[in-house]
C-alpha cells in the first residue's frame, strides 16, 4: 500500500504553520499552537479518524486567534490533498452521527475534487474556555477550500457548547474515517460514476 502522509509548511506575514499527517495512523498527536481548545478538537479528529497529527504554528494571537485558527484549517487542508493523492481505491464518501449527553451532531463528507461546506452549528455562547466559537467556521472553511472536498457539518440538538464543539469534531474524524478507508473490492480505481471526481 502506498504511504499516505504528507508534510506541509505554509507562511505568512501572520502565521507559520506546519502540518504532517498520516492516515493510515493510530491516532497519535502532537501539537504546539497556543489554542488549547482548538488542540483538544484536534485530538478528537485523530483519535476518531485513526490519524496521526503532528501541528505546530506560530501566530499573531497577541491580536485574537483568527489568523492561526484559519492558517491551521489552511495548512492541514492542503496536508490531506497531499496525502490522499488521486483517491484511487477510498471510499470517498463518509458520514457519522455523534452522540455526547443532550448533543448531537451529524458530519457527511465527500471527497469530490469540489470545495464546498455547508456548516449549520448554533452555539449557546460565544466563547468555550476563551476559543471564539466563530472560528470554528473560519477552520473548516479553510480546510475545505485547500482540501477540495464537500462537507455538511450539522448540529442537531444540543445545549452545552463545549459538547457541541465535541461531537462536531469526533464526528468529522469518524466520517473522514470512513471516506478515506481503501476498499478492496474498489480494485484500485478512483471512485466516480464518470469516471474523474
Amino acid at each position: 500500500m502506498i504511504s499516505r502522509t504528507a508534510e506541509v509548511v505554509r507562511n505568512t506575514a501572520e502565521t507559520q504553520i506546519r502540518v504532517a499527517i498520516n492516515l493510515d495512523g493510530t491516532g497519535e498527536t502532537r501539537f504546539e499552537t497556543g489554542v488549547p481548545f482548538l488542540e483538544h478538537m484536534l485530538d478528537q479528529i485523530a483519535r476518531h479518524g485513526l490519524i496521526d497529527l503532528d501541528i505546530t504554528a506560530v501566530g499573531d494571537l497577541a491580536i485574537d486567534a483568527h489568523h492561526t485558527v484559519e492558517d491551521i484549517g489552511i495548512t492541514l487542508g492542503m496536508a490531506f490533498a497531499e496525502a490522499v493523492g488521486d483517491k484511487r481505491g477510498i471510499r470517498r464518501y463518509g458520514h457519522s452521527y455523534v452522540p455526547l449527553d443532550e448533543a448531537l451532531s451529524r458530519v457527511v463528507v465527500d471527497f469530490s475534487g469540489r470545495p464546498g461546506l455547508i456548516y449549520e452549528v448554533d452555539y449557546r455562547r460565544g466563547q468555550i474556555g476563551g476559543f471564539d466559537v466563530d472560528l470554528f467556521g473560519e477552520f473548516f472553511r479553510g480546510f475545505v477550500n485547500h482540501a477540495r472536498l464537500t462537507l455538511h457539518i450539522d448540529s442537531l440538538r444540543g445545549q452545552n457548547a463545549h459538547h457541541i464543539a465535541e461531537t462536531v469534531f469526533k464526528a468529522f474524524g469518524r466520517a473522514l474515517r470512513m471516506a478515506l478507508e481503501v476498499d478492496d473490492r474498489m480494485g484500485g480505481v478512483i471512485p466516480s460514476t464518470k469516471g474523474s471526481l
